[in-house]
């Protein structure tokens, strides 16, 4: 049978990410293209037993159906703890997700219609740029710069195409350059999408994660009205991906939309993951724990930055993330580091190529992204020494 597709499949592919996850089945791949939490973070003893401790206590509430809104108790752990980030209004209301990325997909599919705009950042986030071609959405780059984004490019890009409706942003330690945008910045992004009727999804897995300098309010928590920012975070970097536990936060309007749409897409989260998650905030030190992540990632990082300072060629520069999990190397040479993966892939070294954190992934880009979380210490030096050999050769 010959399938005819929906046109809204056109622009999407596979994530490169999980095309190079097939590559670790190859134990002499070192892999730096992957974006994993460590297992040295996973509280895996504890889950073990809390899994288990409610299953025998309520195993009809562990397996049954439950609301949508979530589970809640571990809402209310969520909400009292986006208060205290000032993150939670009193116009607001929270809803759990199935990871971070379904508060991104609910919130896109209730504002856009096809041929409306999204602007991002440019580079962004491969599943969230995949998300907004499923719906058909016109995709609007917005540079990088060290600081955050260019706000002159951003108000003029508003200005010009008014059928921009979404400003998708991860202000802290982004994906895939690990940087951080400025108070100034965040103020101004603000102050710019109130101006052209923008919401703004401010996708946050990563700021539990600093390990240098200091804390940066999110965008949800500078926007006094409430209505501007839809906040999306998520459990995945700081407990467990496979726990598949994300939570949103935004205005109650837009919030109401989501359960309703989100009732359709799979109901609930898994209700069994949610129980065990609110379990491990009630019994164990959260604070602790993010302690020993951070430790974990600041020593992984400044390994990784070490052996690139002393081992890299002078034309290539790379940034110096103060947390989260990536550092985004530039090659100032005309290089397609599209092509340039290929090479590195038969010296067993793998990364993820610029292109695919584009607006348009046939762009040629000179730039590459290296995860720091997952590779050992060892392949960490190993890797980058290899990496490095290669590039003296261009």
């Amino acid at each position: 049978m010959d399938m005819n597709f929906a046109t809204r499949m056109d622009g999407v592919k596979g994530s490169a990410i999980r095309e190079m996850f097939k590559l670790m089945a190859d134990p002499q791949i070192i892999s730096f293209a992957g974006g994993n939490p460590s297992p040295d973070t996973f509280p895996a003893k504890a889950l073990e037993e809390i899994a288990s401790d409610e299953l025998k206590k309520n195993p009809a509430k562990c397996l049954q159906y439950s609301v949508t809104e979530g589970y809640g108790p571990l809402v209310l752990k969520v909400s009292e703890r986006l208060k205290k980030q000032n993150i939670l209004k009193d116009c607001d209301k929270v809803i759990i997700t199935t990871g971070g990325q379904q508060g991104i997909d609910l919130g896109t599919k209730a504002v856009i219609n096809p041929g409306d705009g999204i602007a991002c950042e440019l580079p962004s986030f491969i599943g969230a740029l995949n998300c907004f071609r499923t719906y058909e959405a016109q995709l609007y780059g917005v540079p990088l710069m060290e600081d955050g984004l260019d706000t002159d490019i951003l108000d003029k890009t508003l200005a010009e195409n008014k059928n921009i409706k979404i400003l998708y942003i991860i202000p802290t330690f982004q994906n895939p350059m690990g940087i951080t945008t400025s108070l100034e910045k965040r103020i101004k992004i603000l102050e710019i999408c109130k101006k052209h009727n923008v919401l703004i999804i401010e996708d946050n897995p990563y700021g539990e994660l600093r390990f240098k300098g200091e804390d940066v309010p999110a965008l949800k928590a500078l926007d006094e009205d409430g209505d501007t920012v839809l906040y999306c975070g998520s459990f995945s970097k700081v407990l467990s991906p496979g726990l598949r536990i994300g939570f949103a936060c935004a205005n109650e309007k837009l919030i109401e939309k989501m359960v309703v749409l989100k009732q359709v897409n799979d109901v609930h989260t898994n209700i069994f993951s949610q129980i065990i998650a609110d379990e491990w905030l009630a019994k164990c030190d959260f604070e602790e724990h993010l302690s020993l992540c951070r430790n974990i990632y600041e020593k992984k990082c400044s390994l990784m930055l070490k052996t690139m300072d002393e081992e890299f060629p002078d034309f290539v520069s790379y940034t110096r993330p103060e947390g989260g999990l990536f550092i985004y190397c530039t090659v100032n040479k005309d290089v397609d580091t599209a092509e340039l993966v290929k090479e590195s892939i038969k010296n067993k070294v793998a990364f993820v190529p610029g292109c695919n954190f584009m607006t348009d992934v046939s762009e040629k880009t000179n730039c590459f992204r290296l995860n720091f979380s997952t590779p050992s210490d060892e392949n960490i030096v190993k890797g980058i020494k290899i990496l490095a050999e290669l590039l003296k050769t261009l």
